[in-house]
C-alpha cells in the first residue's frame, strides 16, 4: 500500500509538473506568435514603404563640348580625372580615356538630365590654343557633353548617405563574389542557415576564435536595417525571426538589392557610407557599373571591417583582404586562374583624396540650401531623394580659390596679429548664374561664409552708381564733361562737418568726368554726388539690384554703406550684362529621385537702364583697367583682353574690394579681417590681386568696343572734352548719346553743338553764382 501511496504520489507530480510545463509551454507559444506577428507588421511595414531617407544630390554644371569653346585640354582632363575616367590605350567603354598629344578620346557615361537621357558614346577632341578646334562622333554631332560632377548632397540628421542602385546595375562578379564571401547557402536557405552555423562553429573551434560568423546575407540585412549591433542572444533570435518572415515575403532578389544599398562601408567624417553605389564613388570616383574584378573585391572584402580593411589607412591590410576575396572565386570555379592572377597584380587603385573628386565645396552648398528652402521643406531635401543641378563650374572653382589661397599668403605679414580673409564670388556676365564661390581663405571650411554674410562697407565701388546716375542724363554729362576735383565740406549729420579727401591727399583740379572715375577721385565724386543727388545716387543702387535703406548722407557717396560680396555681385551684374538686372541665382533645374521633372529655374531678367548710358559707365570702366587704378592687372593678364572694374577701399584700409568683368565673366574679390582691423591694403594692392590671379588663369572673353545702339564716336579735344577736328593735335574720339555729341568746328576750333553750347552757358553761371555766394 505504501509503494502504491508513492507511486501516486509521483504520478500526481508528474502530472502537475508537466500540466504547468505544458502551459508554459503554451504561454511561450502564445507570446512567440505574438511577437511572430508584430516583427510581421515591422517588417513589412518599412520594407515596402520607403527603405531609406535618401538625401538630395546636387550636382555641377554638365561640361558642354563644341568646336570653338574655351577649353584648355588641362582643364578638359582636369575635370575627366574629377569625374573618375580611366586613361587606357583606347577608350572602348563608357568611362575610359585615351590621350594623344592635343587629340583626346573620351567615351562618355550615359546621364538622366533634366530634358531626358543621354546615351553613353565615344567623342574625339583635337585642342589648340586653349580651345576645343573640332569635335566627332557619331551621327555628324555637333555638340556633346559630359555627365555633371556630384559636389555634395544635403543629408538628413543621422547623416547616413547612399546612393540607391538596382540589381541590374551591378557589375560581374560583384553578386558573386558577395555570396563566396558572406553566405555561400544564400540560394537554398530560407534567412537562416543551419549548415553554416554548423560551418563558423567547426571553423572557429579549430582557429580557437571567432574568426568565421553564421550570420546570413538576409540577418545581416535585418540586423543593419531593423536593429542595433547589440550582442545578445534575444537580439541573435529576434534578427533569426525577421530574417525567416523577410524571405517569406520577398525574393531573393529583391533582399539582395536592398543589402547591396544599405550595408556599410565606411565613414567620411559625419557622413556614413552606405551601399555599394556611393561606395564605388567614394573609394574608386567611379560608378558601380565600372568597377573591374579587382575593385570588386575590395569592396566586397571591405564588407567584413570597413575601418579594419580601409584602403587609404592600412592598405596593406585591405589589399591582402582582397586577394582572399579573388582566391575564393577562383576556389570556387566562378573566375579562372589568369583572371586571379591578373586581378591580383593590379594595385588598389583608390582615387586621391582631397582631390576635386571629394566633392567639398560648403560655400556653394549653403548658397543652394539658402535658395532651395524658398521652395521646399527640410524633410524634402534630406529624404526624397531629390537631384539637383546647379551652375557650379568645378573648373573655376579650382581656379578662384587657387586665386585667393595664393593671393593672401603672398600678402600676409609674418608678423601679423590676427589673418587675413577672403571671399570672392564668380558669375556669367550675362545670364547672373554663379559659377564658382569661396567663402573664406579655407575654402573646405564649412563655418563663417564671408562671400554671403560678412556685410562690410565698400568704399569706392559705390562710385560707378554715381557716374552712371550723372550719365543718364546727357544733357548735363557726357564722360567728356569737367569735373572739378577740389576740396569741399558738407554737413554729414546735424551738427557735423564732413570733408572727404582723395587718397594721395592731392586736389586735380578739373578733369573730365571719365578720368575721375578711372583714378577713383574722391573729390570730384563727392560733388558730382553732391550735384546729381545723394538720393538718386542710392536710388540708382536699387535699381542696380540691392535693396538698401541707407540714409541719403552724403558719406554714402564714398560707400559707408554695407554690402556683402554677394551683394556688390549682384550691384554689378547689372552693369556686366548691358543694364539688364538678372537675379543671381545657383540653381538650374531640379529632378525626382525617379528622374521625373520637378522644377526649373528660368532665367528672369529685367531692363533697369538703357543700353547707351551702361556703354558709357563700362567705357571708363575700361580706362580703370588701363590707366587708372586697376592696372596692375595687366601684369597678370593678357593685355588684348578688354575688361572694366572698379577698385575699392575703406577707411584705416579695413576693407580691400575690386569688382571687375569681361564679356563672360564677372568677379568680385574682398580681403579683410574678421576683427575689422587694419588691412594696410587698398582695392589695388589687395583685392584686385585676387581677382587679377583668378582671371588670369580663366581665360575670359574681351569686352567688345563696338558702340551699342543710341551711342556715336565723336572728335574731342582731349583736354576741354569740345568738339574738334581729327587731324587736330591733341584729339581723340569719344562715345556718346546720338544727340549730344560735340560737332567739329573748322580748324582746330572746337565748336559745341547746339546743346553743348547751352550746357556750357548754363555751368558757366552756375560757377559764377557760386562766387557770388
Amino acid at each position: 500500500m505504501a509503494k502504491k501511496r508513492a507511486s501516486s504520489k509521483k504520478k500526481g507530480l508528474w502530472h502537475g509538473w508537466s500540466g504547468l510545463f505544458i502551459k508554459l509551454v503554451l504561454v511561450g507559444l502564445v507570446l512567440l506568435a505574438g511577437l511572430t506577428i508584430y516583427l510581421d507588421a515591422v517588417v513589412q511595414e518599412k520594407f515596402t514603404g520607403k527603405r531609406w531617407a535618401v538625401p538630395a544630390k546636387v550636382f555641377a554644371r554638365p561640361l558642354e563640348l563644341f568646336a570653338g569653346q574655351k577649353l584648355s585640354r588641362d582643364d578638359f582632363l582636369t575635370e575627366l580625372g574629377a569625374l573618375g575616367y580611366r586613361r587606357a590605350t583606347a577608350a572602348r567603354q563608357p568611362g575610359q580615356i585615351s590621350v594623344n598629344g592635343n587629340s583626346v578620346n573620351v567615351y562618355t557615361r550615359g546621364f538622366q538630365f533634366f530634358e531626358g537621357t543621354e546615351p553613353a558614346q565615344l567623342l574625339k577632341l583635337q585642342f589648340q590654343g586653349g580651345q576645343v578646334t573640332s569635335l566627332a562622333g557619331n551621327g555628324g554631332l555637333v555638340m556633346g557633353r559630359l555627365e555633371p560632377l556630384l559636389i555634395g548632397g544635403i543629408y538628413p540628421a543621422h547623416n547616413e548617405d547612399r546612393i540607391l542602385i538596382r540589381l541590374e546595375q551591378t557589375p560581374p562578379f560583384l553578386v558573386e563574389a558577395l555570396v563566396a564571401v558572406e553566405d555561400r547557402d544564400y540560394f537554398q536557405h530560407f534567412g537562416v542557415s543551419p549548415r553554416g552555423i554548423a560551418r563558423a562553429m567547426y571553423a572557429n573551434v579549430r582557429a580557437g576564435g571567432v574568426v568565421q560568423g553564421g550570420s546570413t546575407l538576409t540577418q545581416q540585412l535585418v540586423k543593419n536595417f531593423y536593429l542595433t549591433s547589440d550582442r545578445s542572444l534575444i537580439r541573435k533570435g529576434t534578427e533569426a525571426i525577421m530574417a525567416v518572415l523577410l524571405e517569406a515575403h520577398y525574393s531573393k532578389e529583391d533582399i539582395l538589392e536592398a543589402y547591396l544599398n544599405e550595408v556599410f562601408l565606411g565613414q567620411d567624417g559625419r557622413r556614413a557610407v552606405h551601399g555599394f553605389g556611393l561606395g564605388s564613388q567614394y573609394y574608386f570616383a567611379q560608378p558601380l557599373h565600372e568597377l573591374q574584378l579587382h575593385q570588386v573585391a575590395l569592396l566586397v572584402g571591405m564588407v567584413k571591417g570597413p575601418s579594419m580593411f580601409n584602403p587609404r589607412r592600412h592598405p596593406e591590410r585591405a589589399k591582402a583582404r582582397r586577394d582572399l576575396v579573388i582566391g575564393m572565386l577562383a576556389e570556387q570555379g566562378m573566375i579562372s586562374a589568369e583572371q586571379a592572377s591578373e586581378a591580383i597584380a593590379k594595385p588598389l587603385d583608390i582615387s586621391v583624396r582631397g582631390s576635386m573628386a571629394d566633392t567639398s565645396y560648403p560655400a556653394f552648398m549653403d548658397l543652394v540650401k539658402r535658395q532651395l528652402r524658398e521652395d521646399y521643406r527640410d524633410e524634402d531635401l534630406t529624404s526624397e531623394g531629390l537631384r539637383i543641378f546647379t551652375s557650379f563650374d568645378p573648373l573655376l572653382q579650382k581656379k578662384a580659390e587657387q586665386a585667393v589661397q595664393a593671393t593672401v599668403k603672398r600678402l600676409t605679414p609674418a608678423d601679423a596679429a590676427s589673418p587675413l580673409e577672403s571671399a570672392m564670388v564668380v558669375t556669367s556676365a550675362q545670364g547672373g548664374e554663379v559659377l564658382a564661390l569661396v567663402g573664406g581663405t579655407d575654402p573646405r571650411f564649412q563655418g563663417f561664409n564671408r562671400a554671403l554674410d560678412a556685410s562690410r562697407p565698400i568704399g569706392s565701388l559705390v562710385k560707378p552708381a554715381i557716374y552712371l546716375t550723372a550719365l543718364e542724363r546727357p544733357q548735363e554729362y557726357a564722360l567728356t564733361t569737367l569735373v572739378e576735383d577740389a576740396p569741399i565740406s558738407l554737413q554729414a549729420e546735424p551738427g557735423q562737418t564732413w570733408s572727404p579727401q582723395n587718397y594721395d591727399r592731392k586736389s586735380h583740379g578739373w578733369v573730365p568726368l571719365h578720368e575721375a572715375l578711372s583714378h577713383s577721385y574722391n573729390q570730384a565724386a563727392v560733388r558730382l554726388g553732391v550735384d546729381v543727388g545723394v538720393a538718386e545716387v542710392l536710388d540708382t543702387i536699387r535699381r542696380m539690384g540691392v535693396q538698401h535703406d541707407w540714409p541719403a548722407f552724403p558719406s554714402m557717396l564714398l560707400g559707408s554703406g554695407s554690402m556683402t560680396p554677394m551683394q556688390v555681385t549682384d550691384m554689378y551684374q547689372t552693369l556686366a550684362s548691358g543694364g539688364f538686372n538678372t537675379p543671381l541665382r545657383a540653381i538650374r533645374n531640379v529632378l525626382t529621385t525617379e528622374g521625373d521633372p520637378l522644377r526649373r529655374y528660368p532665367f528672369e531678367v529685367e531692363q533697369r537702364f538703357d543700353a547707351a548710358s551702361i556703354y558709357l559707365l563700362q567705357q571708363a570702366m575700361t580706362r580703370v583697367m588701363t590707366e587708372g587704378t586697376g592696372r596692375s592687372a595687366y601684369n597678370q593678364i593678357d593685355r588684348n583682353i578688354r575688361l572694366a572694374g572698379k577698385t575699392g577701399t575703406t577707411n584705416d584700409l579695413r576693407d580691400s574690394w575690386f569688382a571687375g568683368f569681361s564679356d563672360d565673366l564677372l568677379a568680385v574679390s574682398w580681403i579683410g579681417r574678421d576683427d575689422n582691423s587694419n588691412t594696410g591694403l587698398t582695392g589695388a594692392s589687395g583685392a584686385l590681386q585676387v581677382w587679377s590671379g583668378f582671371m588670369a588663369q580663366a581665360n575670359p572673353r574681351g569686352l567688345s568696343s563696338a558702340p551699342v545702339q543710341g551711342v556715336v564716336m565723336a572728335w574731342v579735344d582731349s583736354e576741354t572734352g569740345m568738339g574738334s577736328d581729327p587731324s587736330c593735335e591733341g584729339s581723340v574720339q569719344m562715345p556718346f548719346k546720338a544727340g549730344y555729341q560735340p560737332l567739329p568746328g573748322p580748324g582746330c576750333n572746337p565748336i559745341l553743338s547746339e546743346e553743348g553750347l547751352k550746357d556750357g552757358a548754363n555751368r558757366l553761371m552756375d560757377t559764377i553764382r557760386g562766387w557770388l555766394q
